[in-house]
């Protein structure tokens, strides 16, 4: 689902054809048309980062990298407007997954095959500081990768926002919220999931218009990010379905 591509002029082409760039790495030192890799990279907010050339080197395979290697995906991102047309056509309430700075493929591959499975419309990640679509991703959703809509987003509680001015409630999964079964998760919702280590940030929490909880009886007092996220969704289908 993603792809190296190494060298000054290949990277400065895939920045002016507009392809979908992970990340790009620049070797410490670094001057020239570097320079300007780099100034398109910050306008266009794709993380960029700083090495050392052994790194580099390994990241290029041996290939001449001239001291810039970019990674770019195959996955075709739709936009977050993309997604509640689709709830439109299928004359459906919009039901989003939204997942603030998570780190494991794994735990994105989970989910967007249980989001596929529960009849969710689309997934909305982060651009910075968080997993993107990659082949671990895809293998682990079991193929639903091909299937399930996912929007990259510069702000998540900035679009948080613009989903409630859709109409969407936004709930946030956390400790201290209300027991999710208690919770009307019915009508257009979207619900947060937190990443593995931090949970839910503070601000993204603050714009949520609810909180639930998931409650813990055994000695372990949180659940797998992936675990969490199909247990709300498939009671947001459960209350779909009972009306």
């Amino acid at each position: 689902m993603s792809e190296t591509i190494i060298g000054r002029n290949a990277v400065l082409e895939a920045l002016k054809n507009n392809r979908e760039i992970e990340k790009i790495t620049i070797a410490k030192g670094s001057d020239g048309s570097v320079k300007q890799i780099a100034a398109k990279a910050k306008e266009r907010k794709i993380p960029l980062y700083y090495s050392e050339k052994a790194r580099l080197d390994k990241e290029a395979g041996g290939g001449a990298h001239q001291g810039v290697v970019a990674v770019v995906s195959d996955y075709k991102y739709c936009s977050v407007d993309d997604i509640l047309e689709k709830a439109e056509r299928l004359k459906e309430d919009p039901f989003v997954i939204i997942l603030d700075g998570l780190e494991d493929p794994h735990n994105l591959g989970a989910i967007m095959r249980t989001a596929e499975c529960a009849g969710a419309h689309g997934i909305i990640i982060p651009k910075r500081r968080a997993v993107s679509i990659t082949e671990a991703v895809s293998k682990t959703s079991a193929g639903a990768v091909e299937y399930m809509a996912c929007a990259r987003v510069t702000n998540i509680a900035r679009t948080i926002e613009a989903l409630q001015q859709r109409g969407l409630w936004i709930g946030a999964c956390d400790m201290d919220g209300a027991v999710y079964c208690e919770q009307n998760l019915s009508g257009p919702i979207g619900i947060v999931i937190g990443s593995e280590g931090f949970g839910i940030s503070r601000l993204v929490k603050e714009k949520c218009d609810f909180v639930v909880s998931i409650p813990m009886k055994g000695r372990i007092t949180s659940l797998n990010a992936s675990n969490a996220a199909s247990v709300l969704m498939y009671e947001i289908v459960r209350q779909r379905l009972s009306g």
